[in-house]
């Protein structure tokens, strides 16, 4: 399905996996990438499978030769491979990085895992939650005194994993433009979040941070960063870090001016935390959102998974989308002369086989041989 986005033209395969793989894989697709997805079988098309719009599928048998013949042949037409498999699995298929870039010495190969490719860890099993619990970011999630917060699987599988691969594929690609030759990009879960954590290790530095939690201005220990319930059951988020966002706060929820002057007080932030929390349960979550509304006071209603698209920003700008009833973010981010095409319902797993394999120079006849011996799947 290559589209008409920015990335219209770049062949991209896609081992098929779970995490962070899909996602840069969707992203790219979103962008005009052709995305093809190497599937272990075929499948009904799953209108809810977000991360599979926009991709085209071959589900072929990589135990037997020729199909991985068939993926030998894909890599060879194509500008891009990314995988997510353990060290070592894939090569066990001859679809490894050195085979490949024998086949096709311009292929950006990018590699995915948790721990990298190598280490006491990298062969032992993981999830984003252990990923992020080595790089000292969990440590400094949650309440002072409770066990960490699993910040849901945002931060090391999509944060660390996903966004790093993509950074990574498209650097290989730029550097491709003068050296002519791919490159194999190793990204590591556990080292895309500490390459994200400048600013805290900054802080550290220069002992602007606390290792414990509830101790920082960015962790919920300040009154002006956190959340805050309301008389409904509801939440707000406050966010007025600056001293002229503060005094907004200040002036619209009706607290005590002389809060301004000892806003970073960390001694009266315990006390202060709790004026706040029985100020904010006084009204309504959305009561609170008309006194601030388009004030500079940093204050948002945190809203539910049924509240999302109806936001006037979000509606505004189009930020989320229907697809075939699903609700999922529309592509992201904006470009004005190449815009990504609007989301379709994402295609049957295998829905490419025939397609892919006569772009490949295969015949009917071979396509069909293929198919009747279990090769394709």
């Amino acid at each position: 399905m290559s589209g008409s986005g920015a990335l219209a033209g770049l062949r991209v395969i896609e081992m098929a996996g779970l995490g962070p793989c899909p996602l840069a894989g969707q992203l790219l697709a979103d962008h005009g990438a052709e995305v093809i997805v190497i599937d272990r079988k075929s499948a009904r098309s799953d209108p809810t499978d977000v991360n599979h719009r926009g991709k085209r599928s071959l589900a072929v048998n990589l135990k037997s030769g020729a199909g991985v013949g068939i993926v030998q042949k894909l890599v060879a037409q194509s500008d891009v491979l990314i995988e997510g498999f353990r060290p070592g699995v894939i090569e066990k298929l001859d679809l490894g990085p050195d085979r490949c870039q024998e086949i096709n010495p311009r292929l950006i190969y990018g590699r995915m895992t948790g721990w990298g490719q190598d280490g006491p860890l990298a062969m032992t099993a993981g999830h984003d939650l252990n990923y992020l619990s080595i790089t000292g970011a969990l440590h400094a999630m949650g309440r002072d005194g409770q066990p960490p917060d699993p910040p849901l699987n945002l931060v090391a599988d999509y944060g660390g994993g996903a966004m790093f691969l993509l950074f990574g594929v498209l650097m290989a690609l730029y550097e491709r433009n003068s050296s002519g030759k791919g490159q194999v990009l190793d990204a590591a879960m556990s080292e895309g979040v500490p390459a994200m954590m400048g600013l805290i290790h900054t802080m550290l530095a220069k002992g602007l941070w606390s290792p414990d939690r509830e101790r920082n201005m960015l962790d919920g220990a300040a009154p002006y960063y956190r959340c805050y319930e309301t008389s409904d059951g509801k939440f707000l988020s406050v966010g007025a870090i600056e001293p002229q966002f503060y005094a907004e706060l200040v002036r619209l929820a009706g607290l005590d001016e002389t809060d301004r002057a000892t806003q970073n007080d960390l001694s009266v932030w315990p006390a202060r935390a709790a004026d706040y929390a029985r100020l904010f349960r006084t009204r309504t979550r959305d009561e609170w959102v008309a006194i601030f509304d388009g004030s500079d006071a940093c204050v948002a209603p945190v809203l539910g998974w049924d509240e999302v698209e109806h936001h006037p920003q979000n509606a505004a700008r189009g930020t989320f989308t229907r697809v075939g009833d699903v609700l999922q973010a529309a592509p992201a981010p904006r470009l004005d002369r190449t815009p990504a095409a609007a989301p379709a319902v994402p295609a049957a797993r295998g829905a490419d086989n025939a397609d892919v394999l006569a772009g490949l120079g295969y015949s009917g006849a071979e396509i069909a041989e293929l198919q009747s011996d279990g090769v394709l799947t």
